[in-house]
């Protein structure tokens, strides 16, 4: 049964989650069902698009770290095409439509042409990572605070961060598309203050049959992503809450020596 708020010419930004589809929200489930068509993102997972019947269009938007099959304007001008000749559009984004998810040039150029736009959130990534290692992403006293960065940066250029800002010891940092930006992220957190025993959990394939997270040190996770491929979707959680549950674990990592 259609729902009532998914009008012909409406679109509805959905949150996919982190890849398993019991993370969908029943409202997202029921989007999905219900939609025309579906612009998705290449990190949502083919078992969230199994999801879909067989009548709804189908449309692959790529956005995946260094290999984006579309630019954002011919994802926007696509979603608006659509819902202006009368679909049910779905755009679905991996994780939380509004974590790094661009939502915001997506609605401003829909409303821009009129067409109604709504999100439905979605389980973003560091959650799912923090539940599979049985962590807390804050513990009462010493971590207070979750800050979420993107280490996805243009080719060539720096990551532009406050590090002295993330440095601090009552933060979790959640660093989204962290493998490769791995080693300058442990050393500038060193640099500005944060101890190199920190604990960290490298979270890969977060909630799929493949999920590996990995936990350690600060100081040793240059070493701990080397056995990370290029197009595994990574995640590192970075802080003291991360290291509560498994603290036995940890001890033998901090032990590592990263070669220079």
């Amino acid at each position: 049964m259609p729902l009532p708020e998914f009008a012909p010419g409406t679109v509805w930004l959905v949150g996919a989650g982190p890849g398993d589809p019991d993370l969908l929200t029943r409202r997202a489930e029921r989007l999905l069902i219900t939609a025309d068509i579906v612009f998705h993102d290449a990190l949502v997972s083919r078992e969230v698009l199994a999801l879909l019947p067989d009548r709804v269009e189908r449309v692959s938007v790529g956005k995946r770290s260094g290999r984006h099959s579309k630019a954002q304007h011919a994802i926007n001008d696509l979603l608006a095409e659509a819902a202006l000749a009368g679909k049910r559009v779905v755009r679905l984004k991996g994780g939380d439509p509004s974590i790094f998810g661009r939502s915001t040039e997506e609605i401003a150029h829909l409303k821009a042409r009129g067409v109604e736009v709504r999100i439905c959130p979605g389980v973003t990534a560091a959650s799912a990572a923090a539940a599979g290692g049985l962590v807390s992403l804050t513990t009462r006293g010493s971590a207070r605070k979750v800050t979420f960065v993107t280490a996805h940066v243009r080719s060539g250029e720096a990551l532009d961060v406050d590090w002295a800002a993330l440095a601090t010891r009552d933060t979790t940092l959640a660093v989204y598309m962290g493998r490769a930006a791995a080693p300058e992220i442990a050393r500038a957190l060193i640099e500005a203050g944060r101890p190199g025993d920190t604990p960290v959990i490298v979270a890969v394939n977060v909630s799929l049959p493949g999920e590996r997270l990995l936990h350690g040190r600060l100081s040793a996770l240059p070493f701990l992503v080397r056995t990370i491929a290029d197009d595994d979707p990574t995640l590192l959680l970075i802080g003291d809450a991360t290291g509560v549950a498994d603290q036995d674990e940890l001890r033998p990592l901090s032990l590592a020596v990263v070669p220079q």
